[in-house]
């Protein structure tokens, strides 16, 4: 949530409200992991990670692609741990939030081109 209100200058104004909206969608995700977590009778985390707070729109983009590129190599594995225990709830929500980690790389990578190197994404 802090990203959409810390980017400045023109480039800011213009990538504000889809900071905001992926954010929001990434709180949704959260709420939706914790509810499942509670269901099987889970505990959640009690230690998050740091977060990263980037100086510039560039920096912001760079970490956001690296975040969404290990968010998804994370449920991938975890779809496929729920798959092996038989737990179709819990797989289609991962592939729910997997859609959308997805599509928020491709537009994180968007944003990029023409501010550094061409976007490639890696093999995930």
């Amino acid at each position: 949530m802090w990203q959409h209100v810390q980017v400045t200058g023109l480039e800011g104004l213009l990538v504000k409200h889809i900071f905001k909206e992926i954010a929001i969608n990434e709180m949704k995700h959260a709420e939706e992991l914790a509810e499942r977590i509670s269901s099987l009778n889970g505990v959640p985390t009690e230690k998050p990670d740091p977060i990263f707070v980037g100086g510039s729109l560039i920096e912001m983009l760079k970490q956001n692609q690296q975040n969404e590129e290990e968010a998804i190599r994370l449920y991938k594995n975890t779809i496929q741990v729920a798959e092996a225990e038989g737990d179709f709830t819990t797989r289609g929500l991962l592939e729910k939030i997997l859609s959308d980690e997805e599509k928020h790389i491709d537009i994180f990578g968007k944003m990029l081109v023409g501010k550094t190197e061409p976007f490639t994404q890696p093999d995930l």
